[in-house]
């Protein structure tokens, strides 16, 4: 499997010239269409029908609780044939998003959140059943390649999502998105069906008791010392991101903006974040995972600075730099445990991976909104940049390992 050795990563073959990942990335596209679109009308849909900066907040608060259940989500997706649970939770998806035409003022605020949560829950069913499959599809020195283009695709459509999503906002309402959302996700549903992986059940460990198969991907996570060191990097330096998302509106406000205005800093990020998704493959193999994750980490925190400066063109330049970190991050987390974790792991490895970014960053926007109350806003744009560049810090302790070529299920 993998050499943890302190020689150089090779640079391997680029994913595409793995049968069945076009179509994995072909569906990404799908579901990243809507989702792009989907998320950040929402909080701008609750900002304009509440006209409270918290209210909104919550829409990103709802979306991290769901890192509770992720255990178990990752134990079904090491259940399951991961094939055919990305086929249902697709499908799922569907309906869930339609049930948001039943909103038509505060009075259903409740149904938003409620909805925001379960979309989130699937969010986790996604990236636990994929993060098997593209370990079973790429091999050791491809994984870097196939996790930067599927970035590479979730990012760059920032650049087109909102820009669908506020056409269609501003024509139509907000039922226009939605449906687009739910038809997005019906598409990639049968896009996934036809992949050639994953229609088989991971087999079991065994000896194994229920509750140390539910925590077995959060030891897998602290086990080898640079995928530990790595973990914790990101824990820490997107913990302190949520204190970035309560921000938002307040900053905005500061710049006398119009809240739709975050629908043209997102596609800025957008475009940060492609160029960033293009590089985090040649970056991780040449520098390695732990100085790359350093990198990325560094790129956030110095973007998150200008938020503190109550100029648009300030802060769209600090969206463009924080695209640029969060792709290198994210694919350097991501390739290491990939490649470090065995094929019964990857769903629960990949879902504690979530909990262990996304917990902190929930719990920190939950501190945060009710901060915001009390504390200058610039305080805690300046907290998030000191706890960013600790994260990364952190990061260059993570020892240096090597991708061998090794095919997929050997």
């Amino acid at each position: 499997m993998t050499a943890g050795t302190e020689r150089g990563v090779r640079r391997g073959p680029v994913a595409w010239s793995a049968p069945g990942f076009p179509r994995l990335a072909a569906g990404w596209v799908a579901t990243n269409l809507g989702d792009s679109a989907l998320f950040l009308m929402v909080a701008v849909w609750v900002k304009e029908l509440t006209g409270s900066d918290v209210a909104a907040g919550f829409v990103f608060v709802a979306l991290g609780l769901p890192a509770i259940l992720a255990p178990f989500i990752g134990m079904l997706a090491d259940r399951m044939p991961r094939r055919r649970l990305l086929v249902l939770n697709n499908v799922a998806l569907v309906p869930l998003v339609l049930s948001l035409l039943l909103v038509s003022g505060t009075a259903q605020l409740w149904l938003v959140y409620a909805v925001v949560f379960l979309y989130s829950a699937a969010g986790y069913v996604t990236a636990s059943a994929q993060s098997g499959i593209i370990r079973a599809m790429l091999r050791d020195d491809q994984l870097a390649s196939g996790n930067g283009v599927l970035s590479t695709i979730d990012n760059g459509l920032r650049l087109v999502s909102p820009l669908i999503g506020t056409a269609l906002y501003v024509w139509l309402g907000a039922p226009a998105v939605i449906v687009l959302t739910a038809a997005c996700f019906a598409v990639a549903a049968v896009i996934v069906a036809g992949l050639p992986v994953g229609g088989a059940a991971p087999e079991r460990e065994p000896g194994r008791g229920y509750v140390r198969e539910l925590v077995a991907g959060f030891e897998q996570l602290f086990a080898p010392q640079s995928l530990r060191v790595i973990t914790i990097a990101a824990a820490i330096g997107f913990g302190a991101t949520g204190l970035l998302n309560i921000i938002v509106f307040p900053a905005l406000d500061a710049m006398h903006a119009d809240p739709v205005a975050i629908r043209v800093l997102v596609p800025v990020q957008g475009a940060g974040a492609v160029l960033g998704g293009l590089l985090s493959a040649t970056v991780v193999t040449r520098w390695g995972e732990g100085r790359s994750a350093a990198l990325g980490l560094l790129l956030i925190a110095v973007g998150s600075v200008p938020f503190a400066f109550s100029s648009v063109v300030l802060g769209g330049a600090g969206m463009f730099v924080m695209g640029i970190g969060i792709p290198i991050t994210v694919v350097a987390f991501s390739t290491l445990r990939q490649r470090l974790t065995p094929d019964a792991l990857q769903g629960r490895t990949g879902a504690a991976a979530n909990v262990v970014v996304n917990l902190p960053q929930t719990l920190v926007s939950i501190a945060g909104a009710g901060l915001l109350l009390v504390v200058d806003y610039r305080v805690l744009i300046w907290v998030a940049v000191g706890a960013v560049l600790i994260g990364a810090a952190t990061a260059l302790r993570a020892r240096r390992t090597v991708a061998v070529a090794v095919a997929p299920g050997e």
